[in-house]
């Protein structure tokens, strides 16, 4: 897996190479473990959009859960290349290469980042989001149409969760907290019992968390909070406090048989990043049956 270290390297050494280039878009290939990745750009207004793509078939984009970044999802998109999917791993403004205004944003703005990765890899994906990356993906599907083939709800939260979980989020993201306070919220919100989490430790952008927050609050959640008409994956972790075994259902009862729900035992809201293959397979399945 490539460490945020090793692709903030990356990204540098892309970013040095595009000064010579021209163009809106470069592409970088480079060897990773199980697959090849190309690293690009692409721009959508004021904001640049950095991204790794690896495998060959359909299109799956995934976005990052709150405050964090996507390279760390490379055994989970190597996972979903070796089952036929080509798999797009952008970076949110203010991670890595990627940037763009970060105040008075809305989730439309983020959808569109993503929006243009899509239009750039061939114009339709399978759009997978983790955690507050739900959101986005069914602001992606309610704005673009046209572009969604299906979204997938990945360790996606309850209607409602007990706010001390959120306030974990705050606690992690806060550079004064303690690593053993960080392990126990990282083991409170997002890692099951014998889920080692000091790998998630680092990797957290504290003006991420807080523009995606302030987004969420002049965002109306009518505009996107159906994801248009197309199907779902609600992929649910066993043991994820965002969502626990009451809340299972709500999402197909709200949305009918767009809905397809699916459980991953032994995980919690970190989901794909415990269980990388699992949660690759389960996307898998699921995509094989949506129409070509």
């Amino acid at each position: 897996m490539n460490s945020p270290a090793n692709w903030e390297v990356l990204m540098h050494i892309q970013r040095k190479i595009a000064a010579l280039c021209a163009g809106a878009m470069m592409v970088l290939t480079h060897a990773v473990p199980g697959q090849s990745a190309d690293l690009k750009q692409v721009k959508n207004g004021d904001a640049t959009i950095a991204y790794s793509v690896r495998g060959d078939g359909p299109l799956i984009v995934m976005i990052a859960s709150t405050g964090r970044g996507s390279a760390e999802f490379a055994p989970f998109a190597d996972q979903l290349a070796k089952r036929g999917y080509r798999v797009a791993l952008p970076e949110p403004r203010g991670i890595g290469e990627s940037h763009g205004p970060m105040e008075n944003v809305t989730f439309h703005d983020f959808g569109n980042d993503f929006a243009a990765v899509i239009a750039a890899e061939g114009g339709q994906a399978i759009v997978a989001g983790h955690a507050y990356g739900q959101w986005i993906a069914k602001t992606i599907a309610s704005d673009h149409p046209d572009m969604t083939r299906g979204i997938v709800l990945l360790a996606g939260g309850a209607k409602k969760w007990p706010a001390e979980l959120s306030d974990a989020i705050t606690m992690i993201n806060d550079p004064a907290s303690t690593k053993e306070q960080k392990l126990a919220g990282l083991k409170l919100a997002f890692f099951a019992e014998g889920n080692d989490p000091t790998h998630w430790l680092d990797g957290w952008y504290a003006a991420v968390t807080k523009s995606q927050r302030d987004a969420r609050k002049i965002t109306k959640q009518e505009d996107w909070w159906a994801g248009g008409t197309a199907p779902i994956l609600d992929l649910q972790a066993g043991s994820d406090p965002f969502r626990p075994e009451s809340s299972r259902m709500e999402t197909k009862d709200e949305f009918g048989d767009r809905v397809t729900v699916a459980v991953i035992a032994n995980a919690s809201h970190a989901l794909p990043a415990e269980k990388p293959v699992e949660t690759a397979n389960a996307i898998a399945d699921w995509a094989d049956t949506l129409p070509k």
